[in-house]
């Protein structure tokens, strides 16, 4: 049996193949059989059982060179030894600020073998590009904000992984996915699949708890093998902290018009569940879309969420905040671009988001560690795995729906510092649904 790359997928040139390998198909456009990319293993572990195997899929990208391994504190080597246990597949479930990159980092001098590290966003590529060549890694591969560099350790934005996953697929025996609850679902995944590594290492404050998602990680990343929650490591890995939320009130327009709003989307939610109980929110969305008054509802909870966002007594909440703790570093996260936009009009701060390009992230993400600016707004950048060391005050003016969101966020405050003692103030509009969604989150947290 011969294995041959070709675009993202596995040719099996051996016209006696059975179907019975895994994943394989016959493709009558090339009179061949087919597989996806990532059986890869299971395909040479048919050698095993008497089928030889010749391998024509596999190109490194190159050898690995020796480079610094990073010192891991207590519970970073109990979750690599978990990994390492499974085969060196799973994910390494840590809060944000626990050293989820130098973890992973460790992982790959371990495992000697070439990487391609998968990251959502351009500002997470720069910082693990920062980070191996901090551990003396001279050359770090990057697909990504308009490069394309292939080097024995490569990172990838996943969009870049997924454009490019013929050049990329077969060249790595390691694939770590970093912020992997991103997975399981969805398009995103055949950056999985059209990869050949073995060893895979997904990474998440918050891994994916939909039961068909979860399913599906396991199957392209492997089930989550280490856990460490919040509570866990504060106070000695983690910065110790202090959650306050503010309960603040509707003026009367205000009032009015969010009751207004729910009002129009409430009947439809109640007759939904009322006729599913079993249902979830997830179940009503696709359900809505497919009725007119379903998406009428579904327009009206938008427009009750975005009343939200920024009202008058959060403005004047962030106003008092940021005149109370003028010592402080602090991250503001709002619920959109056009929220974060207008706090950094009123309050003269920079905004981080998703418009301004990479030098200018990194110039501000560098003025802030030296103190030069002591206040960023964001609404989405900072919520994943972004480093900022020095903040020791986070306040959530809006858009934190779900506990993964929330867990990301109180995370960005609680990387460990001398003395530092973290503060989180969530603002809460009294009377609203944000009450519910708080309660939540604080009960998420807490049994996480």
């Amino acid at each position: 049996m011969e294995l041959v790359w070709d675009r993202g997928t596995l040719l099996i040139r051996d016209a006696s193949c059975p179907a019975s390998l895994p994943g394989v198909l016959w493709d009558p456009r090339v009179a061949a059989w087919r597989a996806p990319a990532h059986v890869h293993a299971d395909l040479l572990a048919a050698s095993a059982t008497g089928t030889p195997v010749v391998d024509r899929a596999r190109q490194p990208a190159g050898e690995l060179p020796g480079f610094a391994v990073p010192e891991l504190r207590p519970y970073q080597e109990a979750a690599l030894a978990a990994w390492e246990i499974a085969g060196r597949r799973g994910v390494i479930a840590l809060p944000t600020g626990a050293g989820k990159t130098r973890t992973a980092i460790v992982a790959i001098a371990r495992t000697r073998v070439c990487a391609l590290c998968l990251v959502p966003t351009r500002v997470l590529l720069e910082q693990w590009v920062a980070a191996l060549k901090a551990a003396g890694l001279r050359d770090v591969g990057r697909f990504g904000d308009g490069e394309r560099h292939l080097a024995p350790v490569t990172i990838a934005t996943y969009a870049s992984a997924l454009r490019h996953a013929d050049a990329l697929g077969n060249r790595f025996d390691l694939l770590v996915v970093d912020e992997a609850h991103h997975f399981g679902g969805g398009a995103g995944d055949e950056c999985l699949e059209m990869s050949i590594a073995r060893f895979r290492l997904g990474l998440s404050a918050t891994p994916v708890d939909d039961e068909r998602r979860r399913e599906r990680c396991e199957s392209l990343i492997g089930s989550v093998v280490f856990r460490s929650a919040i509570e866990d490591l504060a106070g000695r890995f983690l910065a110790p902290f202090q959650l306050l939320t503010l309960s603040l009130p509707l003026d009367a327009y205000e009032r009015r018009a969010y009751d207004r709003e729910v009002a129009a989307y409430r009947p439809a939610v109640r007759r939904f569940f009322e006729a599913a109980p079993g249902a979830d929110w997830n179940d009503f969305v696709a359900n809505a879309s497919r009725t007119e008054d379903g998406r009428r509802a579904m327009a009206a909870w938008r427009r009750a969420r975005s009343m939200l966002a920024f009202t008058r007594a959060k403005q004047r909440a962030v106003s008092e905040l940021l005149a109370r703790n003028v010592r402080s570093r602090m991250l503001l996260f709002a619920a959109d671009t056009a929220t974060a936009y207008a706090i950094a009009r009123t309050h003269l701060v920079p905004a981080l988001t998703c418009d301004i390009g990479r030098s200018e992230r990194a110039d501000l993400l560098a003025r802030f560690a030296q103190g030069e600016l002591r206040v960023l707004v964001s609404a989405r950048v900072l919520n994943e795995g972004v480093d900022v060391p020095e903040a020791d005050v986070a306040i959530l003016v809006g858009g934190t729906q779900g506990k993964r969101e929330f867990v990301q966020r109180v995370g960005q405050v609680l990387r460990p510092a001398q003395g530092k003692q973290a503060v989180v103030f969530e603002l809460v509009s009294r009377g609203t649904h944000e009450v519910q969604e708080a309660d939540r989150r604080r009960r998420g947290l807490a049994a996480d």
